[in-house]
This record gives C-alpha cells, structure tokens and sequence, in this order.
C-alpha cells in the first residue's frame, strides 16, 4: 500500500463478524417460506449486491411477495442479533495501526445510515474513522453513489486511496472510483468468487499489516508485521 494515505473501509462482513448472523436469520425467513436452509458455504457462494438478487438465487419468490416483505423482515431480526455480533478479533489493531501511520480511514457501508453508525459507536470505535458513509434505507442496493460523493466530500485523490471490503461489489465500488482495493476472505463470500476479480484476496484481516507502509519511527514499534 505505498503512496495510499486514506483508507475505506467497509463494514459488514469486513470489520463486523457478522456472516453467522446473517446465514441464520436468512434461513429463518427461507423455513418460513418452506424453503430450503442456505449452508454458510451456500450462502457465501450466493451472496451479492443488490442483496434483491440474492435473495432470489436464495429461493425466495417475488410474483408471490414484494422483496420489501422479507427485506423488512431480515432487517427487524438483525436489528436485534446484531448486537450479539462482535468485531473481527483483529480489527481494533489494524485500525490503531492504521491510525499510527496517519493514515484517515472512512467507512462507506450499504447499511442504512442510523443504523450504521449505532452500530460502529456500539464497538466504541468510531473515533477512528473522519467519517461514515450508510445509505438511505434497508434494502442493501448499492455503495457506488456514495463512494463518488465521499471522494467529492474530501477531495480525496484516488489514486491515494484504498478500499478494503468483503465482497465483489467492494471490487465494483473501487473501479468505479479508481481507487486500489484489497478483498479480504473473512467476510460474506467465498475466496474464489474474491480471487476472480483479479485484486489481492488476504485470509484474514490481520493480513493487511503486512502490506501498510514501512515504519520510520519508534513511536510505531508495536505495529509490525504480523
């Protein structure tokens, strides 16, 4: 990441350790509909944005109900478990890390933006981040708009910029601001479907230490590689 000084992140999935969450409510809503459950290697290979479109690779029929139906219904018990969720066990220290460099880090999410934010202050972490991008619903479509506008926002110089994400469309977001983006295994889809996007794929979140700038001084000693 040399020459990157602002970083966005997203946050489902890639800061959040929320995939089991997911995978289960879905699959109350699919029992439900007497519907077939989604393993959580199903549901990682079927993931995507608009999440319309997974829900209907996921068997939900939309000539039978309106996709506002089980999308609502999704939201009110995420709204509740997510407060069981907890942040990925490496992700306060890749922020400090982050932070150490001074590097300004954002969040730009397809979470509606009240909820967004309650969520990140849950975590005590927001004091990271120069500011949250969320959206204006529940319905999960899509980040692009927002990106533009966070880049306008900031006058930010794309080519300064990385964005780490979870999914595909974290990929989309990036190219259509033309910015670096690196994906990370850990989150709501499968390493193969990361890897055909041709950007770097980690393992796991601790894994982006190893590509953050060299350290110049002492006061960043604590912050190696792992």
């Amino acid at each position: 990441m040399d020459g990157i000084k602002t970083i966005i992140w997203d946050w489902n999935g890639t800061l959040l350790d929320d995939t089991i969450i997911c995978n289960s409510i879905i699959n109350n809503l699919l029992e439900q509909r007497n519907l077939p459950r989604l393993s959580l290697q199903k549901y990682k290979e079927i993931f995507k944005f608009p999440v319309k479109d997974y829900y209907q690779k996921a068997g939900f029929d939309f000539t039978q109900e309106d996709f506002k139906i089980p999308a609502d219904e999704f939201i009110v018990s995420y709204t509740d478990q997510v407060k069981l969720a907890k942040l990925h066990s490496e992700a306060g220290e890749v922020l400090e890390c982050l932070k150490s460099r001074n590097i300004k880090q954002f969040i730009l999410s397809a979470m509606e933006q009240n909820s967004l934010k309650k969520s990140i202050e849950q975590y005590g972490i927001h004091h990271y981040f120069q500011a949250i991008y969320g959206i204006n619903d529940h319905y999960a479509h899509s980040k692009t708009a927002n990106a533009s506008r966070l880049i306008a926002d900031y006058n930010l110089n794309p080519l300064e910029v990385c964005l780490l994400g979870d999914t595909v469309h974290d990929h989309e977001v990036a190219e259509s601001i033309n910015c670096k983006c690196i994906l990370i295994a850990d989150g709501h889809q499968t390493k193969n479907r990361l890897l055909a996007t041709g950007r770097l794929v980690l393992d796991r979140l601790i894994d982006v230490k190893n590509y953050l700038p060299p350290i110049n001084n002492k006061k960043n000693e604590n912050c190696q590689k792992s």
